[in-house]
Order: C-alpha cells, then structure tokens, then sequence
C-alpha cells in the first residue's frame, strides 16, 4: 500500500498473537483477522490504514478462493460417490498384505493427488489401515506415518488449496506446480515407506476392537473401480495438456490454456455422468461447497496476515539475515514456507503467508517463479501437522491415538517433508 510500512516488530507481534489465539481454541479465521489488526496498530498502522491493510491482504487471495470454490465439485464428486474409498481398497487389494505399508501409502497419495483434501483421504483409508494392521502386526505409529506421508506427497501434485495457493502466488498455470512436484513425491513416498518399515514393531498395535469397529457402508453402493477412476483422469489430462503441448512442441495443445476453475468442475461432472450418478449433481455439488467452506474462510483470515506482514518490512529484515549470513538467497522459499505452514499449522495457510508475505523478496532474490513456487510448496509440508491445527487432531482420532501418541508422530513427518523440501531445493534451487 502506497506510503505505509509497518514495522516488522509489529508484523511478528500480530501473527504471535494469532499463533496463540488458536491454541487457546479461537476460530482460526477469527485469530488471524485479530492478529492482523493488532499487528498493524502496534506496527504504526491508525485504524483506516490497518482496515486498508485486511482488504489489500484478503483481495490479494481472491484468485485461489475462487478456484478453490470450483475444486469443491470434483471432491464433492470423489468423497460422496464413494470413487476414493473403491480407488484406495482397488490398490491395497492389488499390492497384499505384504507390502502393506507401500500400499497404504500410495492409496491415500493417491487419493490426495486427485483432489481429495488429505484429512479425508486420511479418514478414508484409515479403516483399511486398521483392518491390514491388526491382522499383520503393524503399529499405529507406523501406520498413520505411512497415510501421512503418503498424503503428503499427493498433497504436492494435486488440485487442492495449497497447490492452487502455490501457482496463484507465483502467477503459474495450476498444472506447472503439480508437475514441478512430481519428483519430490516420489522421494516423499519412498521415505515414507523406509521410516515407516523401520516403525511398524514401535508402540502401540491395533486391537481387535479397534479393527472390528472399522465396518464401512456397503461397499456394492461404491462405484466400480473403472468408472471411479474418471473424475480424476479427465482433470489430470485436461490440465497436462498445455505443459504436454509446450514440451513437445505441438501447437494446439500449447495454445489449450484453460483454469483449473472449469477444469475442475466440468471432470467432476464427466466423471458423475460416467458413475450413473448425473441425479446426484446437486447433492455431490452442495457437499463439494460444504466442505470447502472452511478452507475459504481460512484462506480469507491468512490474506489478512499476508496484507500485514507484505506491508512491513519483515521480508526485509529477513533477507538481510540471509546476507549477513552469508547463506544463499535461494534458501529464502523453503525457509518461508517451513516457517509459515508450523505457524499455522496448515500447508495451504502456510503457502499463502509465504507467497503473499516473502514472494516479491524471493523473486527479487533471483529465484525463478516455478523454482520459488515448489521450493515454497514442499516447505510447507514439513511441520505443517502441529496441535493448532485440525489435521493433527482429525488424523489422531482416526486411529485412535492419543495426543501424546500422535506429537510423537510429527518428527517423523517431518522427515518425509524434509526430504521433499530438500529434493525440491536442490533440483529446482541449485540443478534447475
């Protein structure tokens, strides 16, 4: 905003606050909004600067709102038709009990992959993960590590909020950072299996009743495995065929340049019509709207932090620690990302902070768009499962785990973050 900068003690001092706001249980939007205010008037912002401070950071988020909004058809579509659930037991059934954990954890990678929010894909292969447990001897810990990570490294090439957050920060086509994500996933998944093979005789088992509450409605009321795998395959084909198109050189694929606002929505109807379920298009569609609700509002209370922080000088500060240092500039992007997401405890809010609070001083850095977007983006995925956020909780209560059980998950998360945050910044940081 023309003529103001807050100080950086005040950017740090709002999103302290809003930090603490949602521990203590705040609504999550509500304890950013609030830390934005109180931010900016302690930075030196006077009541109408710091409402101009919540606008310009909220209008700078209205892009991956509406994108995510259009996402909603296509998870609606994949959760309420019971698609994931048939594409997660398809793979778990072909792969056996004996590589359990690798099945596992590509089922719900791939499930978060094709626009299913991670929490649910966690939700919806954890009854499977139980079953598989308790008969094979395998621990919760490791477990829940192989659907976390799993999910994590879907997360980073999916049409979900913070993939969408990723290319819009950045001004990237969707498909560009899925793609870019794509290598570092496959390492995600590989330590995920590693460090989850090395867990599976660590702490707590699944007991019987634990595995025998785990009945799903009937699975002949899910579509079969054929016309379940439509929805997603229609969106990963549409939106592959520019960066397809400007790979190989053919022009009428180059010049497709459709938004993953249509693409979205219009596979999740192919893919309906193909179910036999084109009654159904409200429904799924409602349902879709619903539960992205939440991650829009979220979205709303993070760009009004962005605002806070982008109109400080804090990215400055920082950067001139990073000079001082003596460390390279490129470390700026996962160092952003890692940080924002542990604050709030959320990979898509962590990538909107780090994009619209640090995205002009990474590029001004020398970073290149594509390069400062997956290196933000794996970042995010590191400590982004912290106790003030909803995913910690959900995912501990799908396997019946303590708190406790479940804080001792997040160092081995950890490492399956890191190890993509790493690739990634190597590959597109320093090689690329």
């Amino acid at each position: 905003m023309d003529g103001l900068t807050i100080s950086w003690i005040g950017a740090l001092a709002g999103l302290a606050l809003a930090i603490i706001l949602i521990l203590r249980k705040l609504n999550p939007v509500y304890a950013l909004f609030l830390g934005a205010i109180v931010g900016a008037l302690i930075g030196g912002a006077n009541l109408d600067e710091t409402i101009k401070v919540l606008i310009s950071g909220t209008q700078s988020v209205m892009g991956t709102v509406l994108r995510v909004l259009a996402a909603g058809v296509l998870a609606g579509v994949m959760m309420e038709s019971g698609a994931a659930e048939t594409i997660a037991k398809a793979i778990v059934k072909k792969f056996g009990g004996g590589k359990a954990i690798l099945a596992l954890a590509l089922a719900t990678m791939i499930i978060t992959a094709v626009g299913v929010f991670i929490p649910v894909a966690v939700l919806i292969v954890a009854p499977i993960a139980l079953s598989v447990g308790n008969k094979m001897g395998i621990s919760k810990i490791a477990l829940l590590l192989a659907l976390s990570g799993g999910g994590k490294a879907g997360n980073i090439i999916s049409p979900n909020p913070n993939t969408i957050a990723a290319a819009n920060g950045f001004n990237l086509e969707l498909s560009q950072v899925m793609m870019a994500g794509f290598i570092p996933a496959v390492f995600g998944l590989a330590v995920t299996v590693l460090v989850a093979s090395l867990l599976k005789k660590k702490g707590i088992m699944v007991t019987d009743e634990e595995a025998m509450n785990q009945e799903t409605e009937d699975a002949s009321k899910h579509p079969p495995l054929k016309t379940a795998i439509v929805a997603p395959l229609v969106a990963v084909v549409l939106l592959m065929l520019n960066p397809i198109g400007a790979i190989l050189g053919i022009g009428f694929l180059e010049s497709f340049k459709v938004d993953a606002m249509f693409i979205l929505p219009i596979a999740g109807i192919i893919g309906m019509l193909a179910m036999g379920k084109a009654s159904k298009i409200l429904d799924y569609s409602a349902s879709g709207l619903n539960k992205m609700t939440a991650t829009v509002l979220i979205l709303l209370g993070a760009g009004g932090i962005a605002g806070l922080i982008s109109n400080s000088d804090l990215s400055t500060q920082v950067v001139s620690i990073i000079d001082s240092a003596g460390i390279s500039g490129t470390f700026l992007a996962p160092i952003a990302g890692i940080l924002m997401a542990a604050a709030t405890a959320s990979t898509s809010t962590g990538v909107i902070l780090a994009t619209g609070s640090f995205g002009e001083a990474i590029l001004n850095m020398g970073t290149a768009p594509l390069a400062a977007a997956a290196m933000v983006h794996t970042g995010a995925t590191v400590i982004d499962s912290l106790p003030q956020g909803n995913y910690f909780h959900v995912s501990a209560g799908s396997m019946y785990m303590t708190i406790k059980q479940r804080m001792g998950l997040v160092p081995y998360e950890a490492i399956v973050g890191g190890t993509m945050t790493v690739v990634s910044t190597l590959l597109y940081g320093f090689l690329l």
